[in-house]
């Protein structure tokens, strides 16, 4: 399945996408894709309605925004370095063990909304990730079990502002969780549709250049890895979002020089399988 959610900033309504492509309004199933939906067996409850309900359901409008795919989760955990280019790019060195930061989950919006570049910034990146939602709560997982635990794949721009990021000192979570830094979707494609996550191509395009292009094959430490990795320091919860890292050819390893967001400036990206997303950078209007 093909979950999204759909309306204003604040009220998005679940929807589905179907095979035919068509995008159904499912309120009536009465829940929001949020962490008791995944934790109650919602993924297969609701699999289950549609046989009886999908016929009945209207389509969403053609012109509703797109909001997250997942209602906001209780936490956004981050890889940082996982491609070895991107390390080496950002001239650190390749990590021996998974690097783990957190995104606010405050920074969170939908793929077509707008990127806000803070006040003060000098430095907003971009960064295509593929990310992993969890389906159900994983504490101590092991490797081998630890897919068993993965409700579905979406698309994350991990925005970054490097100067916060860097140099300001502390953790990389302040230049990682400005209103907006992580957009998000359009869909959560449940792993049924998804044959091996290992081997999906994801690129990013900005005002229409291609600057990364990459395959999740080239991931240092795996899905399972990274899941049972962040299991062993803290409980995942159902709705949670893991993004396993960037590839090369963000605005900050880029030569002859590095390359920031303006204002105006559009970037579009997408993965396999997973669809596309695109959002125009903006000051931010509270600045």
């Amino acid at each position: 399945m093909k979950l999204f959610r759909f309306g204003p900033k604040g009220q998005e309504k679940p929807g589905i996408q179907t095979l035919d492509g068509r995008n159904l309004d499912c309120s009536s199933f009465g829940e929001d894709w949020n962490e008791s939906f995944f934790a109650n067996e919602g993924l297969y409850r609701l699999k289950h309605w549609l046989v009886d309900h999908q016929d009945s359901l209207a389509e969403v409008p053609k012109n509703a925004r797109i909001g997250s795919p997942i209602a906001r989760p209780s936490k956004i955990i981050c890889i940082g370095l996982n491609y070895r280019k991107h390390a080496e790019e950002a001239g650190m060195q390749v990590p021996e063990v998974p690097i783990i930061f957190m995104k606010a989950t405050s920074s969170l919006c939908g793929p077509y909304d707008p990127i806000f570049i803070p006040k003060n910034s000098k430095q907003t990146d971009w960064e295509v990730e593929l990310a992993v939602v969890i389906g159900k709560r994983a504490k101590y997982v092991s490797v081998e079990d630890a897919m068993d635990y993965v409700a579905g794949y979406t698309v994350h721009n991990d925005v970054s502002e490097r100067d916060f990021q860097l140099r300001h000192g502390g953790q990389w979570v302040k230049g990682k969780s400005a209103d907006n830094f992580a957009p998000i979707g359009p869909y959560l494609v449940t792993t049924d549709e998804i044959e091996d996550p290992h081997n999906l191509r994801l690129w990013l395009k900005l005002n229409g250049k291609i600057l990364q292009d990459s395959h999740t094959s080239d991931l240092i430490f795996d899905i399972p890895t990274v899941i049972s990795h962040i299991s062993q320091y803290m409980t995942l919860l159902p709705g949670d979002v893991i993004s396993t890292g960037t590839p090369s050819g963000v605005g900050m390893g880029l030569k002859p020089e590095p390359r920031y967001l303006e204002h105006g400036d559009v970037v579009e990206l997408g993965i396999e399988g997973l669809g596309s997303s695109r959002q125009v950078a903006m000051n931010d209007p509270e600045a």
